[in-house]
This record gives C-alpha cells, sequence and structure tokens, in this order.
C-alpha cells in the first residue's frame, strides 16, 4: 500500500462515485497492472476499468521554483454492486 497514497476528494471525484468510479494519488512508477491488482486485493472489489493522468504542472511556477515533483492520479471504475467505504482507507 505504500504505492497507493491517498484517496482524492473533489468535487469532481466525489460526483464521480455515483457511477462507481474512485480517485486515488498513486505512486508515479506504478503501472495500471499493479494499481488494479492493489485496488482488487486491499478493498476485496472488481475493477473493470482504468484510467491514468498526471497533474499539470503551472509553468510559472516551475521557472521560480525549480523542478517540482508530478502527481499521479488514477481512477477506478468498480463493477456493479461493489464500493469502497471510506471507514475502510487508511492511507497512514
Amino acid at each position: 500500500m505504500d504505492k497507493l497514497k491517498k484517496p482524492i476528494l473533489t468535487e469532481k471525484s466525489i460526483s464521480l462515485l455515483e457511477k462507481r468510479q474512485y480517485t486515488f494519488e498513486l505512486d508515479k512508477n506504478i503501472t495500471k497492472s499493479e494499481a488494479k491488482k492493489m485496488i482488487e486485493t486491499h478493498f476485496q472489489v472488481k475493477v473493470i476499468h482504468m484510467n491514468s493522468y498526471y497533474l499539470p504542472i503551472n509553468k510559472k511556477i516551475r521557472k521560480n521554483i525549480g523542478k517540482l515533483k508530478r502527481k499521479k492520479r488514477m481512477i477506478f471504475t468498480l463493477k456493479v454492486g461493489d464500493s469502497i467505504p471510506f471507514s475502510s482507507i487508511n492511507m497512514n
């Protein structure tokens, strides 16, 4: 679970929960197959689809501060009837 950093709870990600889509921030080196296996084994759910993306880096900030870490997020779509209760998500 070291590569699975935290769940993302933004307005958009909360609206995706109605479609059984959960958003997590992940380690940037994790692959889709590793992430799928990790979610399925840890939460005992079936993942049917995944989308991954990197958050954009603001060039103005990058120029002043230097190189920033890119953050990788994945959206997992679960099988009908499956859900991840937020009480079981412990990212400490």
